[in-house]
């Protein structure tokens, strides 16, 4: 009978240990953020571009939109003059942004990004398909298979225009770039080779260094390729350098070439987004607290917050949890 008592009482300790969970607690605290204000609506789905409002309103970086989405699309972006929204059917929704012009596109497949400029509609589909259209007829210009995705990170990334050049931002993990005057793929990169989530969650071009990431792999390429492993949640580039933020509660400042110059751990901390200011950086974390950084990571200031449970969007001058607010600046 002891020995049995005994079993439970051990089978007792070693569940209730691996149920427990650590959550983050800042060891200095200034004072409660203050800064709030209201959204009109909640937030009821997101993307890496935009959130969409329960009365149809968009929400992009800039802040609320003006234009009212159609029932049953959703946001993919806005470039070259237009909003871009889809069906999960394939019809694609093109308003121009100043009211005068709209066109419909019946694509077939569901449509996962998409970008204008001048007259080339570049759309990557769920499948991870590509393909160019003339936003003007709507005809094929251009369309190249891939290797279709079994699941994926909702910050998928709409194409990159540079002059003739297309960057397509797949979702197992390349860079694909096709001139749009020739109709060619001129080359491949890969970032990433995971199964699962292996789309492209960042990307950014600054001053001929193209800075790109998955959910595992950071990737820079200027004179030459170069990949680091992390398991991310967030990346920014600026012609200061790299942030990134990671699963395991770290915030790393790097050199374009990836080299690190700085790094801060805030233990068991998960963050759900991060801005840049002028001169700090701004991290939300879930717990409920605002973590105000220096650029150098020198100088951290944590402050604690009401947050609920629900939609985040990170735009570039607040964060959006529902229908809250919580300005930077």
């Amino acid at each position: 009978m002891k020995v049995y008592i005994s079993f439970i009482i051990a089978a007792l300790f070693i569940f209730s240990g691996c149920s427990t969970k650590e959550y983050f607690t800042p060891e200095t605290q200034g004072d409660d953020w203050d800064k709030i204000a209201f959204l009109d609506e909640n937030i009821i789905t997101t993307t890496g571009t935009g959130a969409l409002l329960e009365n149809g309103q968009i929400l992009t970086k800039e802040g609320i939109q003006e234009y009212l989405l159609p029932e049953g699309f959703n946001y993919i972006g806005q470039s070259g003059g237009w909003f871009i929204a889809a069906k999960v059917d394939g019809t694609l929704l093109l308003h121009s942004v100043d009211g005068s012009d709209l066109k419909r596109l019946e694509l077939k497949k569901t449509v996962a990004a998409a970008t204008i400029q001048d007259d080339t509609l570049a759309v990557l589909f769920a499948n991870n398909a590509m393909a160019l259209y003339s936003v003007s007829s709507g005809a094929l210009l251009f369309r190249e298979s891939a290797n279709a995705p079994v699941a994926v990170d909702s910050r998928i990334v709409n194409p990159h225009f540079l002059n003739e050049l297309v960057l397509f931002l797949t979702l197992d993990g390349k860079i694909v770039i096709i001139n749009s005057d020739t109709k060619q793929v001129l080359r491949s990169m890969l970032i990433s080779s995971e199964d699962n989530f292996n789309n492209i969650i960042y990307f950014n071009l600054i001053d001929n260094i193209m800075v790109a990431a998955t959910s595992t792999r950071l990737f820079a390429l200027s004179e030459s390729e170069r990949r680091e492993k992390y398991d991310l949640r967030d990346a920014l580039y600026t012609d200061e350098g790299i942030w990134i933020t990671t699963k395991e509660g770290e915030v790393i400042a790097l050199t374009p070439s990836l080299q690190l110059k700085a790094k801060r751990k805030y233990p068991f901390a998960h963050f759900l987004g991060m801005i840049m200011t002028e001169d700090k950086i701004y991290i939300l974390e879930k717990q409920g607290y605002m973590i105000v950084l220096s650029k150098d990571l020198s100088v951290s200031e944590v402050h604690e917050l009401n947050l609920d449970d629900g939609y985040v969007f990170v735009g570039d001058k607040a964060f959006y949890v529902n229908d809250i607010i919580y300005p930077v600046e």
